[in-house]
């Protein structure tokens, strides 16, 4: 399988010498969303995970929309993801099983300090958008199907500007490398608020907007089904999703921050 332009990150640097009967450690293929691999959180839960069960995981981050579709072609065992109606569909159309409710956090408005737009004096997410549009500010979009693109188009579309003005800027990579260009040109942006919070140091860039309930970001767990694919690791996709809702999960997903800030709140039913 080849994955061109994909983030392939494997947990080996995490593994305990866990070897039953000779045998290899079986590994688990996950797809994932670029925030949850940017933000640290995956190098910081993973190792335990393989500690206590001795499956391995590779780790795919290539954001909401090709996570689904790498789960769809069953090119992985299960996908970590966080666009709910993406993932309804998915689940609907029987290509995964299990969904569960893993952490959330939020999206948060991020800019110049200098603020060209005015966008910290908005009274909501739509005012935020509507002030950089009219203003023609520089605003940089991932343009990459993510979770995080997908809310923002759909706030484009409930505010019904079209993201065409000429200071709109989308660049089709994950939430990092997006920050980065936005604080090179000192354009605006959104983003999920553990991303920024494990790149703020290194930018130039300040929160200008957050809090409206439009910005919430839930993730999910969903195991690719095993009916349509006969080589899907059932027992690690299955242990990595349980592991994740698990006491020991939660509590590690909550304790996980940066800049002595949470980044993620667990939120396992």
């Amino acid at each position: 399988m080849k994955l061109p332009q994909l983030l392939l990150l494997t947990a080996s640097i995490i593994t305990a010498p866990v070897v039953a009967n000779e045998h290899t450690v079986e590994r688990v293929r996950l797809a994932t969303t670029t925030s949850t691999y940017h933000s640290g959180l995956l190098d910081y839960l993973l190792p335990s995970f393989t500690i206590d069960t001795g499956y391995q995981i590779d780790v795919i981050a290539a954001g909401t929309g090709k996570s689904l579709k790498m789960g769809q072609n069953g090119d992985v065992d299960i996908v970590m993801t966080h666009a709910p109606e993406a993932e309804a569909r998915f689940v609907e159309a029987g290509y995964g099983i299990q969904p569960r409710k893993v952490m959330y956090n939020d999206f948060v408005i991020v800019g110049p300090k200098n603020d060209p737009a005015n966008v910290s004096q908005s009274s909501s997410i739509k005012d935020v958008f509507s002030r950089i549009a009219n203003k023609n500010a520089l605003f940089v979009s991932r343009g990459d199907d993510s979770g995080t693109n997908i809310k923002e188009l759909q706030i484009w579309d409930q505010t019904q500007i079209a993201p065409e003005f000429p200071g709109y800027r989308s660049v089709g990579q994950g939430m990092g490398p997006t920050l980065n260009m936005a604080s090179e040109i000192q354009g605006y942006t959104m983003t999920d608020r553990g991303t920024w919070l494990a790149y703020q140091a290194k930018l130039d860039l300040a929160i200008l907007f957050e809090g409206d309930e439009h910005l919430f970001n839930p993730y999910q767990v969903i195991l690719v089904s095993p009916k349509r694919y006969s080589d899907i690791n059932v027992e690690g996709a299955q242990a990595l999703s349980n592991w994740l809702v698990s006491k020991k999960g939660q509590k590690m997903i909550n304790s996980y921050r940066k800049m002595d800030q949470q980044l993620f709140v667990a939120n396992a039913e």
